[in-house]
């Protein structure tokens, strides 16, 4: 059985990452494919749990440290029990966030350090890796401003302050520039079907789009 393949979406609050998951998915089942949506942090049972800890509460409630502790826990159990059966079996993997999301919100939103990451990564991302990912870029202003219009109570993150979401802004984009093999940077604000055009044009241009019947 041939391995599937891994694409994450990264981006700041409000960038329409869900919304462009669920199109990719849907273009990626029409030419054939096995595909399975997730997203982070979150997307087995136990890591779902988790999220609960994670999204709602004071934006204070935990350390960066201690954040990103929960977030490599539920991260394992998603690996473990969604994203590596799937994969083995053949499927594509479509997650809203994965690992750079905490490279940039617990690193260079929380001030945690690369080597603390870069370890919690070898030891429990192994060998699971995006093949893929795309950066949803947009002004921080705007993304603030379409996350606040979503309302709910999973605001913690969107609630730390305008500063945080520029350095959240800055890491992404780092983290592109320094592996553009992998990365591919999408303009967030374009109008949302030329946002899904563009991915599907990066998507296509770098996985075998064609094979997936």
């Amino acid at each position: 059985m041939t391995r599937g393949y891994f694409i994450t979406f990264e981006g700041g609050e409000g960038a329409g990452k869900s919304t462009q998951v669920r199109i990719l998915a849907e273009r990626l089942k029409g030419a054939g494919a096995e595909v399975v949506a997730t997203r982070e942090p979150g997307g087995s049972s136990g890591a779902e749990a988790i999220r609960a800890l994670l999204v709602t509460g004071d934006p204070d409630r935990w350390s960066a440290v201690s954040e990103t502790l929960l977030m490599y826990a539920a991260r394992r159990d998603h690996i473990e029990r969604t994203i590596r059966p799937a994969l083995e079996r053949g499927a594509w993997v479509i997650s809203d966030r994965f690992a750079d999301s905490s490279r940039a919100y617990q690193g260079a939103g929380g001030g945690v350090s690369p080597d603390f990451l870069a370890a919690m990564e070898t030891h429990v991302l192994e060998q699971t890796r995006p093949d893929l990912t795309l950066v949803l870029d947009l002004p921080v202003e705007q993304g603030l401003q379409r996350a606040g219009h979503r309302g709910g109570p999973e605001a913690r993150f969107e609630a730390k302050g305008l500063a945080f979401h520029q350095r959240l802004r800055d890491a992404f984009l780092a983290i592109a520039q320094a592996e553009p093999a992998r990365c591919a940077v999408i303009d967030a604000l374009a109008p949302r079907d030329a946002v899904s055009e563009a991915i599907w044009a990066a998507v296509s241009a770098r996985l075998p789009v064609g094979a997936a019947a």
